[in-house]
């Protein structure tokens, strides 16, 4: 019996590269969510939002074996422990660098911008700052007294740190592990399928998450606070194409127009979810697929990455404290600048595992400088859409480590990266 032909929307859908799908529906939620909101039917975009959530829940279910499997697996397949000892120190070295330079752009744009200029904070509730812990704190809490308590916790950190340890041993152990070394890589390799299957369902997932925000928010919020939203958007642009295109280019000599071709699946799944840790699958799938990176370096530095790079937080903390120092009328001095250069640094690695770490870096800033925390209460209103800005430029500075690493130590597919077809749609499991 001959098969009829599939409709012709239906099949260019399908046929259809997966980061345009995603695009599409980022722009159709966006135009629905205005139109419910304009018509008030808040609810209904609320129950839209389900279909996100779901979407969300699927790729949350994947970060922690994602992570511990990829990264045991990473482990196994790099025995030089010295090639491992510099792919850990230099991509600390770029999340930490890149971290500054963030901040430094965000403080520069709001001094020309001044987003705080003509604000009223004066009605502004006070809002008690969460206290980060303390450095060393974080240091030994990420040993985990108990590994599957922290997996079913989901706590990143004591996850990685397990997971390379137990690498290690496998490598340690010599050819008695070579059965668990090759479960492993079967694991992975299942895993990594799982993924591709999640992952098709995206362009749903935005399409609901857009429209839930825009149905939500609608732009009588975004008109008033909307040179701080403007200048935090601009700013990430800015630090995508100038530092990362540049280093991308100058440092690793790699197509920059093809590295953003790359990253646009994990990009927009970024921007709708606002979970840095929640892309991770989409991350790691497009750096090996889309960009060439090796995996032994992408299962390292990715999970690492989504834990502890800050770099679009870091551009939100000094948007978020010029804007209160603006609106208060309080005049910062170079010293003042300094300083929250320095503590945003240092607290993107000191608040890396704290719940809602950007308020509470926010907190930590503001208070280093004696501004007013008011100001965080009402930053806390958009907060939501400023995430996405910055939750977007984290992984793409994730990606853009993972790059530089590999091609510093000549672990990048150099025809994948520059293969434009990397970037065909993962095919749906057919029933």
């Amino acid at each position: 019996m001959t098969q009829q032909p599939k409709s012709g929307i239906l099949a260019g859908w399908r046929s259809m590269m997966l980061w345009k799908q995603i695009v599409i529906a980022l722009v159709l939620g966006v135009l629905v969510g205005v139109v419910l909101n304009m018509t008030g039917n808040e609810n209904t975009a609320t129950m839209i939002k389900y279909i996100g959530t779901m979407f969300i829940s699927a790729i949350k279910m994947l970060i922690v074996p994602l992570i511990f499997v990829s990264l045991v697996c990473g482990m196994t397949s790099v025995t030089d422990l010295a090639r491992m000892g510099r792919i850990g120190v230099k991509s600390v070295a770029f999340y930490l660098g890149t971290t500054a330079f963030a901040i430094s752009i965000g403080l520069g744009l709001a001094t020309l911008i001044q987003p705080g200029a003509g604000v009223d904070l004066a009605t502004a509730s006070a809002m008690e700052p969460k206290a980060a812990p303390p450095f060393i704190e974080t240091l030994i809490a990420i040993i985990p007294k108990n590994p599957i308590a922290a997996a079913a916790d989901g706590n990143v950190l004591q996850v990685i740190f397990f997971a390379i340890v137990f690498g290690l041993a496998i490598n340690l152990a010599g050819k008695p592990a070579e059965p668990i070394r090759n479960f492993f890589e079967a694991l992975n390799t299942v895993i990594l399928k799982l993924t591709e299957i999640v992952i098709s369902f995206a362009p749903y997932g935005v399409f609901a998450l857009m429209a839930w925000v825009a149905g939500t928010y609608g732009l009588s919020l975004l008109l008033p606070l909307g040179k701080i939203i403007f200048a935090l958007y601009l700013g990430c642009l800015l630090h995508a194409l100038i530092v990362y295109g540049g280093l991308v280019t100058f440092v690793a000599r790699l197509n920059p127009v093809r590295f953003f071709q790359g990253v646009v699946e994990p990009q927009i799944v970024a921007f709708t979810s606002t979970s840095s840790s929640g892309t991770l699958p989409v991350t790691m799938s497009a750096a090996q697929k889309n960009l060439g990176v090796n995996k032994s370096v992408a299962s390292f530095t990715l999970p690492l990455g989504a834990t502890i790079n800050m770099d679009g937080t870091a551009m939100y903390q000094g948007v978020s404290a010029l804007f209160v120092a603006q609106a208060f009328g309080i005049e910062l001095g170079m010293s003042e600048y300094v300083t929250i250069v320095l503590t945003t640094t240092l607290a993107s690695i000191g608040t890396a595992g704290v719940p809602g770490a950007g308020l509470v870096m926010l907190s930590l800033v503001l208070t280093s400088v004696g501004l007013p925390l008011e100001g965080v209460a009402i930053i806390a209103g958009i907060d939501r859409i400023l995430d996405m800005a910055r939750t977007s430029l984290n992984v793409t500075g994730d990606c853009t480590c993972a790059v530089l690493v590999a091609k510093s130590e000549d672990q990048i597919d150099l025809d994948a990266y520059n293969t434009p077809h990397a970037l065909k749609s993962p095919e749906l499991v057919e029933s």
